[in-house]
């Protein structure tokens, strides 16, 4: 049996730095696969508005910017490093996006669509050529549109519904949808659909003690699935001065975990709960996400077998 280097992250939301050092981490940490597990696209857009007199005008981060010509492009170059999107504007158009929210949406599914491409045909630039093993899949908050891009690649492989063998020795099945959210993101749905997803792959796993569950929803009830509590307004509670946590994993991944019982559980979702955790033999892991810093957290671990043989948890 040979053995393998896996390096594993999550929740980039879209931010340019992060895929790149994702990329990167081939040659840097020798991994022999490299996997993205969901929440590839960014939350953020930022019209910049061109001016009659030549300048642009833009919010950014809570702040009001004027920019020169020759500054957009750098400026357009560190709000994707971060996850944002741009997209230059007139005055009429930007009236345009601000009184119809079907105007917006397209835009945004545009351009995220546009960087998810970008990104793809980066990484068969980089590393189509070489022996490494590239897997992305969508995450809860990633649009349906993003699927035809991903599928689309002859390197990259979209792993989402179904069982693949990642190598000779170990199958992954791969799940981005989550239970239900506050945010009422594109792929949510009932504990029990997640649960029918889960069996209607795990059953066709072969070698169970030597496979990878890569399931963005960490299961629930453990330290990597703690978040902050959020309101009816959308806004994060805070009793007596400190941000209230919940455990907002899911029942069907924690029971999947526990009755299939594999080598790995692959997870996100949950930004704040970086951590290792395990369910009886089955480790579960959540790298966490720092995109909005360019931060890339991460999971690496050489695999032999059914045998964990390494791990860490990195960042950089």
């Amino acid at each position: 049996m040979a053995k393998s280097r896996i390096y594993f992250i999550s929740d980039v939301h879209g931010s340019n730095r992060c895929f790149r050092k994702f990329l990167n981490a081939a040659s840097f940490y020798k991994a022999d696969i490299l996997i993205l597990g969901g929440d590839i696209t960014g939350k953020v857009m930022t019209p910049i508005v061109e001016e009659e007199d030549g300048s642009f005008r833009c919010t950014y981060q809570g702040s009001d910017l004027v920019l020169k010509n020759n500054e957009v492009e750098e400026f357009r170059k560190k709000a994707a490093d971060f996850g944002s999107y741009t997209s230059v504007v007139s005055p009429s158009e930007f009236k345009e996006l601000e009184a119809n929210p079907g105007k917006v949406t397209e835009l945004f599914s545009r351009l995220m669509v546009e960087r998810t491409r970008e990104w793809i045909s980066l990484a068969e630039e980089r590393l189509g050529k070489t022996s490494v093993k590239c897997f992305i899949s969508p995450g809860n908050d990633d649009i349906f549109d993003l699927d035809r891009v991903l599928d689309s690649s002859p390197y990259v492989v979209n792993p989402e519904g179904r069982v693949v063998e990642i190598n000779g020795d170990h199958e992954m099945i791969t799940l981005g949808y989550t239970n239900h959210t506050p945010w009422n993101s594109p792929r949510e749905v009932d504990e029990d659909v997640l649960a029918l997803k889960i069996s209607g792959m795990a059953d066709k796993v072969q070698n169970m003690k030597s496979s990878i569950f890569n399931i963005h929803v960490p299961p629930i009830d453990t330290p990597i699935d703690q978040a902050p509590r959020v309101g009816k307004n959308l806004k994060i509670v805070v009793k007596a001065g400190n941000v209230e946590m919940i455990s907002a994993g899911s029942s069907a991944c924690r029971a999947a975990i526990m009755k299939y019982q594999p080598m790995i559980g692959l997870h996100g979702h949950i930004h704040e709960s970086r951590g290792i955790v395990r369910l009886g033999r089955t480790m579960c892991v959540n790298p966490g996400s720092e995109y909005g810093e360019g931060i890339l957290r991460s999971f690496i671990s050489d695999l032999e077998g059914d045998k964990i043989r390494s791990y860490l948890l990195a960042s950089g």
